[in-house]
């Protein structure tokens, strides 16, 4: 009888999802953002849609990995694994058993700067799904055996880590880049630091985290503000109003290094790397139109054309911004065969030479910002895309207008505005420079 109700349950979540493609792309050209504050104070910025009856709840917490302590790396991530293995009364099994019965999706993740939250549910099980999120928020166990199965997990992905190619380049970017800044503390931690992890340092992350301070909630779909206000108190309310983080400093990364970590697989991984700029920094929307043209993953940015296209060095080649709280970083990548790795290099760096000097053509900008506005939709074809894009713009500070104002914002881009961020970003910079492989004889 439960199986049939899970399969019943799942085979309606899915059903409305695919609704949920065709509704949410009509959303995407007129998305209303309501702010709701509830009777205790808990703010969410809300899209309220009741075509399809789904509803996404997207969160966030001031803090994330760089409020591992010392000789504790790892220990966020295994936090963001171990909120949903069982809280209150339910074990794990049991709190695992009532999402699956209910058709709900409840996940956590940790970034550098902050900690991340979701749920997903049908609206007819809204009651018994903030029931569960609220145990998971309030009240997690931490029982043993679910935490050590998480750290398995989570120690089988470090280990393979240690061979995959991308995670090694990375790894040494960020060593070398941030230093002994927190930006620099392996996400994951280590074998040893995870090993070493215990019930009762989740306990303490726990607390230090999860707290209403800077907390920013996007919710998207079948629930009115009402509603959504009641919610809001029985998930949110009881956390404390403030959390003892740690302070993070601001960054200026390092940069003008070549380092090549020899390791025998049949292609080498390169990256390259920059400052870049913060999210709230004026040039940012030119920074990004003109890592479009350079590389922002499209088929005719300057990095693919002339890494891939001209020359087949590469599957692709492509740069993109990577902005934090504390520091930006532009960073190009690209894999090809060994023999070729310095040509590749020294290609993607005459492109960045070829950026900062001449810069784009006005067709390519014209073409950029086509291509850019018109895409924006894309990011609005579910509820849990537009939930996650709300919380995006509260952490950025963007405004509750975002929507509205950001195409106008793309298109208000000159060719002087991109010349002038590339000459900012690029000219007389040398980058770092990051190859995992073996090094060309």
């Amino acid at each position: 009888m439960m199986q049939n109700r899970v399969l019943h349950a799942t085979a309606s979540l899915a059903a409305a999802t695919f609704i949920a493609l065709l509704a949410f792309t009509r959303l995407a050209h007129a998305v209303e953002v309501e702010k709701v504050v509830s009777p205790e104070g808990i703010e969410a910025w809300l899209v309220e849609d009741h075509t399809v009856p789904i509803i996404a709840v997207n969160f966030s917490f001031d803090g994330g990995t760089t409020q591992d302590p010392a000789g504790k790396e790892g220990l966020t991530r295994l936090l963001a694994a171990s909120l949903d293995e069982g809280a209150g009364d339910l074990s794990s099994e049991d709190f695992q058993g009532k999402l699956e019965e209910l058709a709900v999706s409840i996940g956590f993740s940790a970034g550098r700067d902050r900690f991340y939250g979701s749920l997903r549910t049908l609206r007819p099980m809204l009651p018994q799904a903030t029931e569960l999120l609220s145990l998971a928020v309030n009240d997690p166990r931490f029982d043993v055996n679910p935490v050590e199965r998480m750290k398995v997990q989570l120690t089988t992905q470090i280990r393979r880590n240690e061979s995959s190619p991308s995670a090694i380049a990375g790894r040494q970017l960020a060593n070398f880049m941030f230093s002994d800044h927190p930006y620099a503390r392996p996400t994951l931690g280590t074998v040893d630091t995870m090993a070493a992890l215990q019930p009762d340092d989740l306990r303490a992350q726990h607390e230090k985290i999860l707290s209403r301070r800077d907390l920013k909630i996007g919710v998207v779909g079948a629930i009115d503000a009402a509603t959504l206000a009641q919610m809001l108190d029985r998930v949110f309310a009881s956390l404390p109003e403030d959390s003892e983080l740690a302070d993070v400093a601001e960054l200026e990364p390092q940069t003008g290094s070549n380092l090549h970590q020899e390791l025998e697989v049949p292609q080498t991984t390169i990256l390259l790397a920059l400052p870049g700029l913060k999210r709230d920094d004026p040039d940012y929307q030119a920074a990004y139109v003109m890592n479009h043209i350079l590389g922002g993953g499209t088929f005719t940015s300057w990095m693919y054309q002339e890494v891939r296209e001209k020359r087949g060095l590469s599957y692709g080649a492509s740069t993109s911004l990577s902005p934090y709280r504390h520091t930006g970083l532009l960073i190009g990548s690209a894999a090809t065969q060994s023999e070729r790795a310095n040509e590749t290099v020294d290609v993607m760096l005459e492109q960045l030479q070829r950026m900062a000097t001449t810069g784009p053509t006005a067709e390519e900008l014209d073409a950029a910002k086509r291509f850019i506005t018109g895409s924006y939709a894309l990011r609005f074809d579910t509820s849990g895309k537009i939930a996650r894009q709300l919380v995006a713009l509260q952490n950025a500070d963007l405004g509750i207008d975002y929507f509205d104002r950001r195409n106008s914002e793309i298109e208000a881009v000159t060719l002087e505005d991109v010349k002038r961020v590339a000459k900012k970003l690029l000219a007389e910079q040398e980058p770092t420079i990051v190859t995992v492989g073996t090094k060309e004889s």
